[in-house]
């Protein structure tokens, strides 16, 4: 039997400022009553570049599904690591408090990226409460909640930024650099200014230094093959890629997560799409 497709409609809405500049959410809306699973989406670009319209095509397929999408926009690039998850973390508790506006409930909701998006969706779904994170404050008024999430997908993480950018500055020293390098360094100390900065916001080693942290469900979509996310550190005394390295470490702390492999040609299409939608739906059910 096929999956029910719901028409949608969508609202740019400005959900938080920082002086005169507006932060921007897209949110996609299932026709219905609901409730519907909600998520926050993350766009990729090495948290240098690209806004909430790189998530259109995933957003757009996730909506038709029956879930409620938030594509955002945050600070990046040059504003830095916290910042960034500062913004994150509040658009999260913004999703939660007008759940119930948009046929939704603050207990269905979870989070997604893609690339840099899905470092950033790990992070934030492991440290919820984080002070740095939490510290732009709801507006008074606002229903008592937090940012943790029910579950978290992510689409080719550069889930050790630390090893990423060394990873990449080795390729670029070799006698043939590969192509992929492109300005990834550069995007790196952009964004993360040090090598401490990228080992501490590092979902990867936060685990290995048995940090506590929160580990919701979670599903990691990779393609093959993918030198800039799918390689293995020769830093690091596992014998096997980053993506192998990370889940082996979320199970071993008591973690659930699934890795999904799939052909890099089709990596952007429905095949990656739709296996999101349908993890959150499984494990956001309204009567779970």
């Amino acid at each position: 039997m096929a999956a029910k497709s719901y028409a949608f409609t969508t609202e740019d809405i400005e959900y938080l400022r920082h002086g005169g500049k507006k932060l921007m959410l897209r949110l996609y809306k299932p026709d219905g009553p609901g409730p519907f699973p909600a998520l926050v989406d993350l766009h990729g670009g090495a948290w240098s570049i690209n806004d909430l319209e790189d998530c259109r095509e995933r957003d757009e397929v996730l909506a038709r599904s029956g879930l409620l999408v938030a594509g955002l926009n945050f600070r990046h690039a040059g504003d830095g690591h916290i910042a960034c998850m500062e913004d994150i973390n509040y658009a999260i508790r913004w999703l939660k408090a007008n759940a119930p506006k948009y046929n939704s409930r603050a207990d269905l909701v979870g989070i997604s990226g893609q690339s840099s998006g899905g470092h950033l969706a790990m992070l934030a779904g492991m440290r919820p409460t984080d002070p740095r994170y939490t510290a732009i404050p709801s507006p008074a008024g606002s229903p008592k909640v937090d940012a943790s999430v029910r579950c978290i997908a992510m689409c080719w993480p550069v889930i050790n930024p630390l090893s990423r950018y060394r990873n990449a500055l080795r390729a670029r020293a070799s006698a043939n650099p590969p192509k992929w390098i492109g300005d990834i360094p550069e995007r790196h100390d952009l964004y993360w200014k040090t090598e401490a900065i990228m080992a501490e916001g590092n979902p990867v080693l936060a685990l290995e230094r048995g940090e506590k942290v929160v580990m919701p469900p979670a599903l990691w979509i990779q393609g093959r093959p993918d030198p800039v996310h799918d390689y293995r550190d020769p830093e690091s005394e596992f014998n096997g890629n980053e993506p192998e390295r990370f889940v082996a470490s979320y199970r071993k702390a008591g973690g659930n997560i699934e890795l999904m492999y799939i052909d890099q040609a089709v990596r952007t299409t429905a095949v990656s799409h739709d296996a999101v939608a349908a993890f959150f739906h499984k494990q956001m059910s309204a009567t779970a």
